[in-house]
């Protein structure tokens, strides 16, 4: 895989991270079902202001709308609402490191998913050491009391398999527009956010200025420009390599968790951020391929 498409994803997993931290400071204001509709509603509508400035066209065959509003709904609604509601109870920085489980999530959904794609020997172990480098990072806040964390840490998982469903899933539209997929998926999130909020949280109310900020700053990069990205990049790498991003997330989320939210950073930190990049190795293949041949002459 060219050069160019690993720096896209490391940007792709440094920017998700930052949506760890806005996150948390939008619950303080606002419901986890608002920072879903209102991250959905305001990333379609910066789409939509995209769509039309570079002259895109929607599809013609109204089955495809049925299909993204399902990506939609398990690619932003769902997850979108269950990060922040994990973030009450879990710190941001280790909900992030829960994100970085997409990987292994998606190899083994790919197994299975027809036509999907096969996972080689070195990107099981690749997904097996990132799972390992995942699990130091989150070591401190589970021996401090992972009794109180487990709904919290659970709902991040879920919302890991919904990514790695949604990767698979997506991968019927790269025929289409990545801009129209994004736009329209997005939207249709949007249409099913917004009256389950109203519904069950009722009419959000925000004060502060920098809840303002973090739902733009969420809605504009870590939505908008991020899935555009996305899904120009899926049809280009595929589900598992895209996937990879999530092994940066960790990282960008503890550093800022750490420099911004002031949580507390660890010895044990570093060692994770370290057994995550060797996994990232071992997934990329490219310098393990090169090692082989050394060490097979090296024995013969």
């Amino acid at each position: 895989m060219p050069l160019r498409y690993w720096l896209l994803i490391i940007l792709l997993g440094a920017v998700w991270g930052s949506s760890f931290l806005f996150n948390a400071i939008l619950i303080r204001e606002i419901s986890p079902l608002w920072v879903s509709a209102g991250r959905v509603t305001l990333g379609a509508a910066i789409c939509w202001v995209y769509f039309f400035a570079t002259r895109k066209t929607l599809p013609k065959d109204g089955r495809i709308y049925w299909q993204l509003l399902v990506l939609g709904i398990l690619n932003y609604a769902i997850p979108f609402s269950l990060f922040p509601f994990a973030e009450h109870t879990v710190a941001s920085s280790i909900v992030g490191v829960i994100n970085g489980l997409t990987p292994m999530s998606t190899v083994i959904v790919s197994q299975l998913w027809p036509g999907g794609e096969k996972a080689t020997w070195n990107k099981i172990v690749g997904v097996i050491v990132g799972f390992l480098g995942a699990v130091i990072l989150a070591l401190p806040s589970l021996g401090a009391g992972a009794s109180a964390q487990v709904i919290g840490l659970l709902a991040a998982l879920l919302a890991t398999i919904c990514y790695a469903v949604t990767l698979n899933y997506a991968r019927r539209f790269k025929a289409i527009e990545p801009a129209v997929v994004a736009t329209c998926s997005l939207t249709g999130a949007a249409l099913v956010s917004l009256p389950v909020a109203l519904l069950f949280s009722g009419l959000p109310i925000i004060t502060r200025l920098e809840t303002w900020g973090a739902l733009f700053a969420i809605a504009t990069f870590s939505t908008s420009f991020s899935f555009l990205l996305v899904y120009w990049l899926l049809p280009r790498v595929g589900p598992t390599n895209l996937s990879l991003n999530t092994y940066i997330t960790p990282i960008s989320a503890i550093l800022l968790g750490v420099l911004i939210l002031h949580e507390r950073f660890e010895p044990v930190h570093i060692a994770g951020i370290v057994v995550i990049f060797i996994g990232l190795i071992f997934m990329d293949g490219r310098l393990v391929q090169r090692w082989r041949p050394t060490a097979a002459k090296s024995a013969g």
